[in-house]
C-alpha cells in the first residue's frame, strides 16, 4: 500500500430516539459530520466571536471498517451499525433545523469496493447526503481544526492526524508569517494548501502525505504476531518505512521553533494516561503539551501492562484498548523521526475543521470578514 499523494443484515429501525432537547430560536446553526473507519461523530454549533459554541453533539463507535482489510468491502454488520448511528444524526439535524452542514466519509469508504453503494443506501434510508472526501481534503480539515493551538513562537509546524484508516501528515513553514498572525494563517488554509493571493503573509506547505495506515489496518496487518512487544515494534518500524517519500523525513529540525500538533484518539488517550485521568476531561487534555520523553514513558507503561492490563486500565477505556498499541506505534515512529519538547494534544479533528471552514467561508467568524 503506497502512500497517497495529490495530482443488509436485518431491517434497520425506522426511528431511533435521540435525547437532545429542543433548542430556543437562534441564529442559523452549522453542522459537521465525520464518518470514519471506527467512529461516527457530529457537531452542531453556532459562531461565537472567532470560535464557535457547540449546541449538540454525537459520537458512536460503529467500526465501519471492521474486516475491510481482509475482504475489501464494508460488511453487513458494520453497515447496519452505521446506519443506526446516522439515523440519530439525522434526527438531531432535523430537530435543530440545521440547513448549513457538511457531512463526510473518509478512508473506509474510499477503499471499500462497495463504498459508493453504501453512500447511496445512506441517502435512501436516512436522507443524509455524505461525500467521500479525498486524502488532501482530509489533511486540510485536520490542519484548520488545529489552528488555535499553534504557538506564536512556532516556525516549523507538523500537524499529524492518526485516523482509523489512514494517517495524514502536513509540514508547514511559518517563518514568513508575523508571530501574531501564525494561527490565523493556518485557519486561512480552509480553501486549500495553496497560498491565497491576497497580499497577506501566508503559511507555506512544505509537504504533505496520507499514509493508508491508520490504527485499524496497522493492527490487522500484524494481528498474527503473538508476542505483544514484538508486534508493537514491527508496527512502529513498518509505519516509519511508509514515511520515506515525505520530504521533511530526511532532515531532523531543530527543537527550537518546532511544534507538532497531534489530533487523534491515540494522542488524547496517551495524554489522559500521562495525567492519570480515570475519567476523561477534554478541558485538561485539549491543548496540553507533552515531550517525547513523557510520551515514551506512557507507551512503555502500556507495554508493561500487556493486553490484559490495558483492557482493565480506566485511562484507556474499552473502546480504545484494542487500537491503542497500533496508534502508539505510529506516534512512537513519528517521535523517533522528529523528537520534540512541544507536542500539542488536540482533542479536535475533521468536525472542527469543517465548522471553521464553513463559518470562515460565510464570514461569520471574527477576523474572517472581508
Amino acid at each position: 500500500m503506497a502512500p497517497k499523494r495529490p495530482v443488509s443484515a436485518g431491517a434497520v429501525p425506522k426511528k431511533v430516539e435521540s435525547p437532545a432537547l429542543n433548542p430556543p430560536d437562534s441564529a442559523p446553526l452549522y453542522a459537521a459530520l465525520d464518518l470514519g473507519t471506527n467512529s461516527c461523530r457530529m457537531l452542531i454549533a453556532r459562531p461565537d466571536g472567532d470560535q464557535f459554541k457547540v449546541v449538540d453533539s454525537f459520537s458512536k463507535s460503529v467500526q465501519l471498517g471492521s474486516g475491510l482489510e481482509k475482504s475489501g468491502r464494508l460488511s453487513r454488520a458494520s453497515i447496519f451499525r452505521t446506519i443506526q448511528a446516522l439515523r440519530v444524526c439525522q434526527q438531531k439535524l432535523k430537530r435543530h433545523k440545521v440547513t448549513k452542514m457538511r457531512l463526510v466519509a473518509t478512508e473506509a469508504c474510499r477503499r471499500a469496493r462497495n463504498g459508493a453503494d453504501f453512500m447511496a443506501r445512506v441517502k435512501r434510508e436516512t436522507g443524509l447526503s455524505l461525500e467521500i472526501i479525498d486524502p488532501q481534503q482530509e489533511a486540510q480539515l485536520a490542519v484548520v481544526s488545529c489552528a488555535p493551538l499553534v504557538s506564536k513562537k512556532t516556525q516549523q509546524l507538523l500537524v499529524v492526524d492518526i485516523g482509523g484508516g489512514s494517517t495524514e501528515l502536513v509540514w508547514i513553514d511559518l517563518t514568513g508569517v508575523p508571530r501574531r498572525d501564525r494561527a490565523r494563517s493556518i485557519m486561512r488554509m480552509h480553501g486549500g494548501f495553496h497560498a491565497a493571493d491576497d497580499g497577506q503573509p501566508a503559511a507555506r506547505v512544505v509537504d504533505w502525505i496520507s499514509v493508508p495506515l491508520g490504527v485499524a489496518p496497522l493492527r490487522d496487518q500484524f494481528r498474527d504476531v503473538e508476542d505483544d512487544a514484538a508486534r508493537f515494534a514491527l508496527m512502529s518500524w513498518f509505519f516509519e518505512e511508509n514515511l520515506a517519500e515525505f520530504a521533511p523525513y530526511k532532515d531532523e529540525p531543530p527543537r527550537d521553533g518546532f511544534q507538532i500538533v497531534g489530533t487523534s484518539g491515540t494522542v488524547t488517550t496517551v495524554a489522559a494516561s500521562h495525567l492519570g485521568l480515570k475519567r476523561y476531561d477534554r478541558n485538561k487534555v485539549d491543548g496540553l503539551r507533552m515531550t517525547s520523553e513523557q510520551i515514551d514513558k506512557v507507551i512503555r507503561e502500556y507495554l508493561a501492562m500487556g493486553p490484559a492490563g490495558r483492557r482493565r486500565d480506566p485511562r484507556i477505556g474499552l473502546d480504545r484498548q484494542a487500537l491503542i498499541m497500533s496508534g502508539a506505534a505510529i506516534l512512537q515512529a513519528l517521535l523517533r523521526c522528529w523528537p520534540t519538547d512541544r507536542l500539542s494534544v488536540a482533542d479536535r479533528g475533521l468536525r472542527e475543521g469543517m465548522l471553521y471552514a464553513q463559518m470562515a467561508a460565510d464570514g461569520v467568524l471574527e477576523g474572517t470578514k472581508d
